[in-house]
């Protein structure tokens, strides 16, 4: 499983992702949980689902409407998008790294993870600044406590189900 923060430490509530990660490196995780500080570096983060995780977490901060400080948990769509995302290495949010694997995978032979997840913070202010706002500043904790328990579930032996 792969743990991605994601994110502008520069651009204020945007660094919501690397804060998430860094929080949650505090906390021990199962083996083959590996967390990455990807920062603003969205090409590398495309390349990087391809090696083979089962599962990745996205954390970043999302603009959905709600109350700045809201955390979402996302399972985005499988369908590819209707338009080719703009590759620009310094401003790939998760949904453009995720329109970009269909085309490295089939481009390396790399596999996609089977199941990706966006952990989310509704931001305050994304303008220029370093620190997040107050209400980002404590939606972390929360952020770490989603991820933990999605850590948890996907470490769970899955079921065996016998024939009746």
């Amino acid at each position: 499983m792969l743990v991605a923060g994601v994110g502008n430490i520069f651009l204020g509530d945007d660094g919501f992702g690397v804060e998430t990660v860094r929080r949650l490196a505090a906390h021990p995780l199962p083996e083959g949980v590996e967390l990455v500080d990807v920062g603003v570096r969205g090409v590398d983060l495309a390349y990087r689902l391809l090696d083979g995780y089962r599962t990745a977490v996205l954390v970043d901060a999302t603009r959905r409407g709600g109350v700045p400080g809201t955390v979402y948990l996302i399972e985005p769509d499988d369908e590819p998008p209707s338009e080719v995302p703009v590759l620009d290495g310094h401003r790939m949010g998760p949904d453009a790294v995720l329109a970009l694997l269909a085309t490295l995978a089939a481009g390396t032979g790399g596999e996609p993870p089977a199941r990706v997840l966006v952990v989310g913070c509704e931001p305050a202010s994304l303008e220029e600044g370093i620190g997040l706002s107050e209400p980002v500043t404590a939606a972390v904790e929360e952020a770490v406590r989603v991820i933990l328990r999605v850590v948890d579930e996907a470490a769970q032996p899955e079921k065996e189900t016998t024939p009746c």
